[in-house]
């Protein structure tokens, strides 16, 4: 795939992870009725929002990174019961493919990589 599949797929990734945490813990299924503090998660992935539509690699290096944190709590709250479960493996695909995407991206558009 090209650099531009890989930036396509890690935009709509990072955009359906985010929305994704806000209703997850604002209004699907919050800690705490009427939401909790735990939407709060969603903040970090914000200030990648601009570098990874605007193609910057540096973003795409260190959001690979980032992302391993929402694969992990998707793993670990999978098995919750209920619905809960379902958003935790939803989130689990979701930051795998923005690992994977954001990773792949960064890998393809090295600078060694590129034709000379």
């Amino acid at each position: 795939m090209s650099t531009r599949a890989w930036s396509i797929v890690a935009s709509a990734a990072l955009l359906a992870l985010i929305v994704l945490c806000v209703l997850w813990e604002g209004w699907l299924a919050p800690l705490r009725p009427g939401g909790s503090w735990m939407v709060l998660k969603a903040l970090p992935l914000l200030p990648a929002v601009f570098g990874i539509l605007r193609g910057r690699r540096y973003t795409y290096q260190w959001m690979s990174m980032l992302s391993l944190l929402y694969l992990t709590e998707g793993v670990l709250r999978a098995h919750d019961p209920g619905l809960i479960g379902w958003l935790a493996r939803a989130e689990f695909v979701l930051a795998l493919l923005l690992f994977f995407s954001t990773m792949l991206y960064a890998r393809a558009s090295a600078p060694s990589r590129q034709p000379r």
